[in-house]
């Protein structure tokens, strides 16, 4: 399945003319953020070869973010690990995209937020699309520039914190960064809700 533009023409038939797409990444990681990102495409100016960015090189995952933000209008958000130990993963992930939509130039009349649930406080009306980065456009544009966003902030976390492969494993459990947490220890990146980090915490007290 390619995504197309058949949900936001729907919405847009409907009365609402500023459609956002959103997406949010990094829920499973044991280190950084989760980020979100809003995006509303205009529907004369859509850069070629958006997809899921699940389906997607990093180099054209680079190249294709460039190309979004220079045509779309975009907001970006982290929620770093200590507010995820706060208020749970789940919250988090929906405060970084409440925070996302607000952050646009303009309000969007309708938000299209892939997945099965829908944030609490959403600044606009909001409908779910399980499997959005690969239907929707407007997703799966804020599904590649939310990705590369994380992913960058990675690698300039990694450059604070070597040793744990963050420029490699972007904070996801690997062997790698497992083995490198019993080494090294807790960072101020990690996130102590999480089982293994807590874990190594529990056995140090």
């Amino acid at each position: 399945m390619i995504p197309d533009l058949s949900l936001e023409r729907l919405a847009w038939q409907q009365g609402a003319r500023i459609v956002a797409g959103l997406d949010e990444v990094g829920r499973g990681p044991l280190a950084g953020p989760v980020t979100a990102a809003a995006v509303v495409l205009d529907p004369a100016r859509i850069p070629e070869g958006i997809n899921d960015s699940k389906k997607l090189t990093a180099r054209r995952r680079e190249a294709l973010a460039e190309a979004i933000a220079e045509v779309a209008q975009i907001a970006i958000v982290h929620v770093a690990a200590a507010e995820i130990d706060r208020v749970n993963i789940l919250q988090a992930s929906h405060l970084a995209m409440t925070r996302a939509l607000a952050r646009l130039s303009s309000r969007p009349d309708l938000a299209l937020v892939d997945g099965n649930r829908l944030p609490p406080a959403l600044p606009c009306p909001g409908r779910t699309v399980i499997g959005g980065d690969a239907r929707s456009l407007s997703i799966a544009a804020a599904s590649i520039v939310a990705k590369v966003a994380r992913d960058r902030l990675m690698v300039d976390l990694a450059q604070q914190h070597p040793g744990y492969g963050w420029e490699r494993n972007a904070g996801y459990p690997t062997p790698e960064h497992k083995k490198a947490l019993r080494d090294l220890g807790v960072t101020p990146q990690h996130r102590r809700s999480f089982a293994p980090v807590r874990n190594i915490l529990y056995q140090e007290n």
